[in-house]
This record gives structure tokens, C-alpha cells and sequence, in this order.
């Protein structure tokens, strides 16, 4: 089992150099959410996207996350969030693409992911060519 602490190594290395097959990477983070992380209680997964400057620069953002939740002995500590996020240049079509979506809104996690991937807004970008790929754990 690994620790939060390790995810963003493990996921990087489960995705390995094949960085631009947006389906594949989608399937390797589907599992990767099935596998237990410590002290993990319960899986905290989101699928986002829409246009954004977060940089300065609008881009289209492709984001799948996974949240964790982290204790200190039973105590409260903090969250930290593993992206696995796409950014395109913002085309007519993706401008008008957004989601939220949360696997806790779900009875289990093939539900949420049904869910999500029967999404026109998800079926979108999932073809199409994302200028890059970027995979980054932060506390939130």
C-alpha cells in the first residue's frame, strides 16, 4: 500500500513516457483511483474542466484528481490534491465545455466513472491533442 506522500511518484511512473494517449492516461488513473492509499477512509475523485488563466494564459483544462484527506494520529491535518490535468488551447468548442464532478456524489466509484465518461463534455477533449500534460500533488 502506498502513502499519499508517494502518489504523485507512483501515478508518474504507472503513466511512464506514453504522455500523449489521453484515453490511455484516462485508464491508468481509473485504476490507480481503485488502488488503496494509507489512511485513505474514503475516495475523494474529481473530474474538472473548462477554460481558465490560472498562468496569465487562457487554456482549456483537462483534470482528473485525485483528493486526499490527511490525519495526524486521529487529528485533522490538511488535504492535498494529485492532478492529472491536460491544457489545450481554448477552441470555440472548449470554451463552452465545463465540469465538476465528484465521485462522492456516487453510490461507488464504476458509477462515477460511467457517469462521467457517458459525458458529452468529457467525450470532447478526450480526443482530442492536448499541448501538455502536467501531473502535480499539492496541499489544499
Amino acid at each position: 500500500m502506498i502513502s499519499f506522500k508517494q502518489a504523485e511518484s507512483y501515478f508518474k511512473d504507472r503513466i511512464g513516457e506514453d504522455t500523449n494517449d489521453i484515453k490511455k492516461v484516462w485508464e491508468t488513473f481509473k485504476n490507480f483511483c481503485q488502488e488503496p492509499v494509507e489512511g485513505e477512509e474514503e475516495k475523494e475523485i474529481l473530474v474538472q474542466c473548462g477554460v481558465y488563466d490560472f498562468t496569465g494564459e487562457e487554456l482549456f483544462h483537462f483534470d482528473f484528481v485525485r483528493q486526499f484527506t490527511v490525519y495526524d494520529e486521529d487529528e485533522y491535518s490538511h488535504m492535498e490534491q494529485l492532478h492529472c490535468e491536460f491544457l489545450f488551447n481554448p477552441t470555440v468548442e472548449l470554451r463552452n465545455i465545463t465540469i465538476e464532478e465528484w465521485s462522492m456524489d456516487f453510490v461507488n466509484l464504476d458509477d462515477f466513472f460511467h457517469h462521467v465518461e457517458n459525458l458529452q463534455e468529457f467525450k470532447i477533449p478526450l480526443n482530442l491533442k492536448a499541448i501538455k500534460l502536467e501531473i502535480y500533488q499539492e496541499e489544499i
